[in-house]
């Protein structure tokens, strides 16, 4: 689902999308913190951008594909807390609930991330069990 680049990003830090996670996604800039890796992918879901998701996976993990539920709607990402991360780290984790409707109905998805780095880069590890 194309995103207008003026609207505000999906992932609720207040600049417009082209500005924000919408330039992580075109390869502009980068996720200096494994926060705006999470950031980015929770926008990367609500704009249906699945290539930029695959590319932010960890290999080991990463599935062939991403299929979206076009009922799903994300409404807003709140992050429950963070440990490491930092551009200093090189793994971390982020604490985040991500809120959606569905049929008419709300719901969150709550979730301790894994992150780390590979070849520079943060990418999405799994959920902490």
């Amino acid at each position: 689902m194309p995103m207008n680049h003026t609207r505000p990003c999906p992932c609720g830090l207040g600049a417009s999308y082209g500005d924000c996670c919408g330039a992580i996604h075109r390869g502009e800039k980068t996720a200096a913190t494994a926060e705006k890796l999470m950031r980015s992918r929770y926008s990367a879901f609500a704009v249906h951008d699945a290539a930029y998701l695959l590319r932010s996976w960890h290999p080991a993990t990463r599935p062939e594909s991403i299929d979206f539920d076009p009922e799903l709607r994300w409404t807003r990402l709140e992050i429950l807390g963070t440990t490491d991360g930092t551009p200093f780290h090189s793994e971390g984790t982020v604490e985040f609930r991500a809120h959606y409707t569905v049929g008419g109905h709300a719901g969150d998805q709550h979730e301790n991330s894994r992150f780390t780095r590979v070849d520079g880069q943060w990418v999405y590890v799994d959920a902490v069990e």
